[in-house]
């Protein structure tokens, strides 16, 4: 089996650098330059509502994420939009339910994979489809923290709550 390689294994120190600048770091400069493109144009569509202040902050809000979403979505190819909103609409799915129940789905499902140790396996491939197949496995075994759900399940069940599953 192939080792698989990862970002720092495939490129070198300085290209990762500029990796991780071009995808996060550079964040605090595109939020500037979206408040100047749209804060007050936002501020003025709000202001001329009549809705009490709490109600102005969630439509400026959701104008703000509105805004992001078609910026990003018309950004991409249309089969990649698809894709993001399929990983989004999951990550959104899992966000919510970690707040609901106050749990960290990523973390305990990795806490469960850590418990595998290679040196119980004979080889790398081996050890490679134990991990995976405790990973297809946790997402389908109920759990006390949700309330015996399985993550997939409470998952679909968030998503379904906005409309947000497939």
């Amino acid at each position: 089996m192939a080792e698989d390689n990862t970002i720092n294994d495939m490129f070198g120190n300085e290209e990762m650098i500029k990796i991780e600048d071009q995808l996060w770091g550079k964040n605090p400069r595109r939020s500037t330059a979206l408040k100047d493109l749209w804060l007050d144009l936002m501020v003025d569509a709000v202001e001329a509502d009549d809705k009490p202040e709490s109600a102005k902050r969630e439509m400026l809000f959701l104008m703000a994420a509105n805004n992001i979403l078609d910026m990003v979505m018309e950004a991409l190819p249309e089969d990649l939009a698809m894709d993001l909103t399929i990983s989004l609409d999951s990550l959104i799915g899992v966000s919510l339910v970690n707040r609901r129940f106050d749990v960290d789905i990523w973390e305990n499902n990795y806490q469960a994979i850590s418990k595998l140790k290679r040196e119980d396996y004979d080889s790398d491939e081996e050890f490679g489809q134990a991990v995976k197949a405790m990973d297809e496995r946790w997402w389908t075994v109920g759990k006390q923290a949700l309330g015996g759900r399985t993550p997939n399940d409470a998952i679909v069940e968030e998503m379904s709550k906005y409309k947000l599953n497939r």
